[in-house]
C-alpha cells in the first residue's frame, strides 16, 4: 500500500502535470501523455513530432523566417512546444530536471527521458528476447519441490 501512496502522491489534477521523480516511469509517461494530450492537440503534437519552425519558400527554396514577419499562426503553433516544454519541466523532480536541462524542444525532452527510463528499441529488443529465453529455460531443480 505505501508504493501506491508514492505514485499516487501528487493526486490526479488536470491542472497540474504529474509529477516524476524516477519512479515508476511507464505509469507516469501514461499520464503525462493523457495530460499534455487534454491540453489541445498542438500541445502534444509538438511533443510527439517535434516544434513547428516558421518557413517561407523564396525562389522555389524553404527558408526559415525571421521573427519579426511570423504570423499569429506561426506564432500559436511555437507556442505549443513552449507550453509542452513548461509542462514537462515542471512535472519532473529536480535529478530529471537536470538531465533534460540541455534540452532544446519538448520532443527532445520526451525522448531523452524515453531513452533514459526504458532504453532504445535494440536495448528494449534486448531485455525482451533475453526474459523470454529465461522463461523458456526455466525448470524446476531434482531437490526443488512445489512447496518450496
Amino acid at each position: 500500500m505505501a508504493s501506491a501512496r508514492l505514485v499516487f502522491r501528487d493526486g490526479g489534477s488536470s491542472n497540474k502535470p504529474p509529477c516524476f521523480i524516477g519512479e515508476h516511469y511507464d505509469f507516469w509517461k501514461i499520464r503525462m501523455q493523457a495530460n499534455l494530450e487534454a491540453q489541445g492537440d498542438g500541445i502534444w503534437d509538438a511533443v510527439e513530432n517535434g516544434h513547428h519552425i516558421p518557413t517561407t519558400v523564396i525562389n522555389n527554396k524553404e527558408e526559415i523566417k525571421i521573427k519579426n514577419s511570423w504570423t499569429d499562426e506561426d506564432k500559436r503553433k511555437v507556442l505549443f512546444d513552449t507550453k509542452a516544454k513548461n509542462m514537462l519541466q515542471s512535472a519532473l523532480g529536480m535529478d530529471e530536471l537536470f538531465c533534460i536541462s540541455y534540452c532544446k524542444s519538448a520532443k527532445e525532452i520526451w525522448d531523452m527521458l524515453e531513452v533514459t527510463h526504458e532504453g532504445t528499441i535494440e536495448v528494449k529488443r534486448s531485455k525482451l528476447n533475453t526474459l523470454s529465453q529465461e522463461y523458456k529455460l526455466f525448470r524446476m531443480l531434482p531437490e526443488e519441490s512445489i512447496l518450496d
